[in-house]
């Protein structure tokens, strides 16, 4: 084999180490990035997490008052119509009176 048939190997040689060292080195950049992004989604999906737990206990709350708010209104209304009703009793005594 003559010498500049070696050269001209080995330059090929070191041309496909030096792509695949390069090739390596970008896959080993996405990768880092790859699971740079994967830990920030993991952060947010936990911060989504706590915070539908933390609506969810305010919605909880929320109804809870909602019901005490329409048993109060009933409440009111109940007596609100008792006392029309004694108003008009009253009329209705003075009127017959």
């Amino acid at each position: 084999m003559p010498a500049n048939a070696v050269e001209t190997v080995s330059a090929s040689s070191n041309a496909d180490f030096k792509s695949l060292e390069e090739k390596i080195l970008r896959t080993i950049e996405l990768l880092k990035a790859a699971r740079e992004a994967k830990a920030a989604a993991e952060r947010d999906a936990s911060r989504l997490r706590q915070q539908l737990h933390e609506r969810e206990e305010e919605i909880g709350t929320m109804r809870q008052e909602m019901v005490g708010l329409r048993r109060e209104r009933e409440e009111v209304r109940t007596r609100v119509e008792k006392m029309l009703d004694q108003i008009e009793a009253l009329n209705a005594e003075e009127s017959a009176g």
